[in-house]
């Protein structure tokens, strides 16, 4: 599913218009009529209830006085709170408020603050409001008499709809402009926005979902060359590897996984777990040679190469029996539990510099590359990073408040500068690509938040990559089906905490599989 900007909004409803003869008050129409169906669909039959709707002075505020239109003719007693003077509304807005003002639909000017303490009895007999104050285009802080309304929708105990977007969230980033409707349903008109399904903190305002097809033709969509996509089954289960009656292990490629150190061997097998249980063929670890014995046991499925001249933790003494290994593999994953000891730092960054398959980063790999990250643009073969916030935060210098404020805009900027994929994890991980692509991940609850859920995700990357996904491919597939075996374990337990990592690990087949047969 397409997430346009607001702007991108703005020029599909254009385009709708001019090139395809769609008169824009059709659109509006199509608008209001399916606010009232998510309405009715939501919470029953109208008739003979009180629906209040806050319009406000747009575009937006006409979808709401469509909606008092259709709920009147369906039974129901709207009550119109116009937040703006009537002959301040223009084009279709206007057209519907001569109509309304036509109907035994009762239309009350709350013009500044005052006048909101007036409504409070109109409002305490509420079956449900609908929020038509501000659409897409809202990126200034909501003030006086608009501040006012919101925080009276919000201290209202009936359910509260949303028209495109709850008023007051920038559309685009999904943080609250000053104040903002906590609603229980958004109606989205056209396309969800990007604003609406980022958790930092977007969603939190939205409640449940509902995308409205106001009839904005599939070819406009097509053609605007949206960059950003919201991540579903759908979407990813079209990469999944085939797997056909003939194949054996060299089928599906052999990841060499660069992992652990001293006290820290649990990361480098949830890791290279992460890419078995993700369909790799094989799997090889190289690991300093005095925990070689600790990983043969903790994980027989996979390979070991103990490097004889790494003790503890990986040196750059051991690159020239890392790159030997290289020659048959077809990817690699690179940090989980590495440590940044000088010697580990050398040999992650001639590791990034010049090994020529393509490479997914993470953790301890990644603040070895945070040290001097002219580096990040030099890479022989394409590179996936894969940082939560703080570790972006070292990547960049930019806070983390900044970067949770601003995850699509930062994590694009970063993939485009420095030539890379970047996958910024944490609710509605972000992945980016440097041509501008970006998706919104839809998978995963707060269970895994917990040591060693992330090294299960590079591994399971990699071994995607090692069964010939390009990095794109690859990392959507792998941030979605990572995500939804949290969800199958968080659904099957009855919870969203305690559960391990490995079980994570373990439940990667079931999750693709879940996806395969949605596909």
């Amino acid at each position: 599913m397409k997430l346009p900007t607001a702007e991108q909004m703005r020029a599909l409803d254009a385009m709708a218009i001019k090139r395809f003869g769609i008169p824009s008050i059709v659109l509006m129409e199509n608008a209001g009529r399916g606010a009232v169906d998510t309405l009715i669909n939501n919470l029953g039959d109208p008739a003979g209830q009180v629906v209040s709707i806050f319009v406000g002075p747009g575009n937006n505020g006409g979808d709401g006085l469509v909606i008092a239109r259709h709920l009147h003719q369906k039974g129901a007693r709207p009550q119109v709170f116009l937040l703006a003077k009537a002959d301040k509304l223009t084009g279709d807005a206007a057209i519907n408020l001569a109509i309304v003002q036509k109907l035994p639909v009762p239309v009350y000017p709350l013009l500044k603050a005052e006048d909101l303490a007036e409504i409070e009895e109109l409002l305490t007999t509420s079956w449900a409001v609908v929020d038509a104050i501000f659409g897409t285009g809202l990126k200034r802080e909501v003030k006086g008499h608009f501040a006012e309304a919101i925080k009276r929708i919000n201290r209202l105990a009936c359910p509260v709809l949303a028209v495109d977007v709850p008023s007051g969230l920038d559309s685009d980033s999904g943080q609250p402009l000053g104040f903002c409707v906590q609603a229980d349903f958004t109606a989205t008109l056209g396309l969800a926005k990007p604003g609406l399904v980022l958790h930092q903190p977007g969603s939190q305002f939205v409640g449940a979902l509902e995308v409205i097809d106001i009839g904005i033709p599939p070819q406009a969509v097509d053609e605007a060359a949206i960059q950003t996509e919201l991540l579903t089954r759908e979407v990813v289960g079209r990469w999944l590897p085939p797997r056909k009656a003939t194949a054996h292990k060299g089928t599906f490629g052999h990841l060499l996984v660069a992992a652990g150190s001293t006290g820290k061997t649990g990361a480098a097998a949830l890791c290279a777990m992460g890419g078995l249980r993700g369909g790799a063929g094989l799997v090889t670890l190289a690991v300093p040679h005095n925990l070689n014995p600790i990983l043969e046991t903790l994980l027989v499925e996979a390979m070991t190469i103990p490097l004889a001249k790494s003790t503890g933790h990986l040196a750059e003494s051991d690159y020239k029996a890392i790159k030997h290994a290289l020659a048959d593999k077809q990817a690699m994953a690179v940090g989980p539990g590495l440590g940044c000891d000088k010697e580990t730092v050398k040999l992650v960054r001639k590791l990034y510099r010049e090994t020529d398959i393509p490479m997914v980063v993470d953790a301890d790999g990644l603040n070895c590359l945070a040290m001097d990250t002219g580096i990040l643009k030099k890479a022989a073969a394409p590179r996936i990073l894969t940082p939560h916030p703080g570790e972006m935060a070292r990547l960049t210098g930019l806070s983390t408040a900044h970067i949770q404020a601003n995850r699509l805009q930062v994590a694009s900027d970063f993939a485009k500068k420095h030539h890379l994929f970047l996958v910024l994890k944490g609710a509605g991980t972000v992945i980016a690509a440097p041509d501008g692509e970006i998706a919104v991940n839809t998978t995963g609850n707060p269970g895994m938040a917990s040591g060693g859920v992330g090294d299960v995700l590079t591994g399971l990357i990699g071994g995607l990559l090692a069964q010939g996904l390009s990095p794109w491919q690859a990392a959507c597939l792998g941030v979605y089906a990572h995500g939804l075996a949290g969800d199958q374990l968080a659904e099957e337990n009855g919870i969203n905490m305690g559960y391990l990592a490995m079980e994570v690990a373990h439940q990667l087949p079931m999750a693709l599989e879940e996806i395969n047969n949605g596909n």
